[in-house]
């Protein structure tokens, strides 16, 4: 447990460095991904044994609040994979020109290009949202 706190403590401290940052966006989408995929799991179930249940879910799912957590979850997978990607290269490929201003830039590279593979499905989703949620039409 001590080891735990210590590490939420580290957390806590910002540094305000750009691999801080990154690590801590890279846990934090990871959970954010994986909490999605329990809740699905579990939602997915109740298809067989709680059909009612599930229809309530579906409807719940197509509610504004939940929809635009929708848009921040797809930004979350693409982060994770991208940075992920960062990560592999860097480990397996790139071991010997690591250095700080490298780690700094590719981070913000990671986000740059997280960003822009993520503003056309936030753009394409935000737009069902207002169409369906609050009747706008195209």
């Amino acid at each position: 447990m001590n080891r735990f706190l210590t590490s939420v403590y580290d957390l806590s401290i910002y540094r305000g460095r750009g691999g801080q940052l990154s690590f801590m966006l890279h846990r934090l989408t990871g959970l954010g991904t994986l909490l999605f995929l329990i809740v699905h799991i579990l939602d997915t179930s109740t298809v067989y044994f709680f059909p009612s249940l599930y229809e309530e879910a579906i409807s719940f799912y197509r509610s504004t609040p939940f929809l635009i957590g929708e848009i921040f979850l797809v930004f979350s997978v693409i982060y994770h994979g991208v940075n992920g990607a960062r990560i592999a290269i860097f480990d397996l490929y790139l071991v010997n020109k690591w250095k700080t201003s490298s780690a700094r830039s590719s981070a913000l590279w990671t986000l740059v290009i997280a960003v822009i593979l993520w503003l056309p499905a936030a753009f394409l989703m935000g737009r069902s949202l207002l169409i369906n949620n609050f009747g706008l039409r195209k």
